[in-house]
């Protein structure tokens, strides 16, 4: 095994911090190998144009944040990716693996910035750049015009700031992360709006039979990943992405029981269909399948469907 183990992320704050995150404990736990980053741009990062909704139904989250990153490993020029895992694709690379996710998972949660959704006047503008959130928050205020928007998490806080949107909703994680918590207005019920699959999770990806696949083979947490392996097994069943309006949430109850609930909303908020179940946290694919399909016989399918017609 080199002494040397190269490590790649988006270039962003949020990227970089999530990297320590996860580095922290690991430099620790191997101190007789170095580590080094590296910065890789993906399509997301570098596409600043305000998108339609349309446009983030299309493209929000999935390859546009990992192709590059997935090249570089596939490449050897890194033997580490750490991802957000809700923007990485169902399927990774072939000739690649996701170790086992980290832990603690960060704020699964989403959280409402400038104000209340109680407060916000009628047809006030609220920004958010992914289709869950647009199709979460019409569910709930139609009358809302929802804006997407794109960039980092500050340049996000600053448009509600200024007042040119009344709010803006992202992920607790992220502001966590960042150490904006006190810009949050209120936080939502993840039984009410399941968040992204993945979301507040690290993916940590690397080449199959590697030395830094060798290497890390035992870190991670058991129980988080089950979490997010349920969470992702039902996105793929649903043969979803992160441009599709799907949530999912996964826990560990009492008894070490893992229970999922999800739900699938249509982008315009006028249908929604919800599901929840419980299994073993030693096959949280089964629970995942099994939660899908009760989704799709309540209709999830042609939701989906509709969203995907050009």
């Amino acid at each position: 095994m080199s002494d040397v183990v190269r490590i790649g992320s988006r270039a962003s704050k949020l990227a970089r911090t999530q990297v320590t995150e996860w580095l922290t404990p690991i430099a620790e736990q191997f101190p007789g190998v170095t580590f080094k980053r590296e910065i890789i741009l993906e399509g997301g990062d570098e596409d600043r144009v305000t998108p339609t909704l349309a446009e983030v139904a299309k493209t929000a989250g999935g390859s546009a944040f990992s192709t590059n990153q997935e090249a570089a490993l596939m490449t050897g020029r890194v033997d580490v990716i750490v991802h957000s895992l809700k923007d990485l694709p169902t399927s990774v690379h072939e000739g690649t693996v996701l170790l086992t996710t980290p832990g603690p998972r960060e704020d699964v949660r989403d959280v409402v910035c400038g104000a209340t959704l109680d407060d916000l006047p009628r047809g006030a503008r609220v920004g958010t750049g992914a289709p869950r959130r647009v199709a979460q928050l019409l569910a709930l205020r139609p009358d809302l015009e929802v804006v997407p928007i794109r960039g980092n998490v500050p340049g996000r806080l600053a448009r509600a700031a200024k007042g040119s949107l009344g709010a803006v909703v992202l992920a607790a994680a992220g502001l966590n992360r960042l150490g904006l918590m006190p810009d949050v207005h209120q936080t939502l019920d993840p039984e009410v709006h399941p968040p992204s699959p993945g979301q507040g999770a690290l993916g940590v990806q690397v080449r199959v039979d590697s030395p830094a696949a060798k290497l890390l083979a035992e870190t991670g947490d058991s129980h988080v990943d089950a979490c997010v392996r349920a969470e992702r097994a039902l996105l793929a069943e649903l043969h979803g992405g992160c441009s599709v309006p799907v949530g999912a949430w996964g826990r560990i109850g009492s008894g070490g029981l893992l229970h999922l609930s999800a739900a699938v909303t249509s982008l315009n908020g006028a249908e929604q269909v919800r599901a929840a179940g419980e299994g073993l946290a030693d096959d949280p694919e089964k629970l995942g399948a099994c939660v899908a399909a009760d989704l799709l016989a309540q209709g999830a399918a042609g939701i989906l469907e509709a969203i995907r017609k050009p």
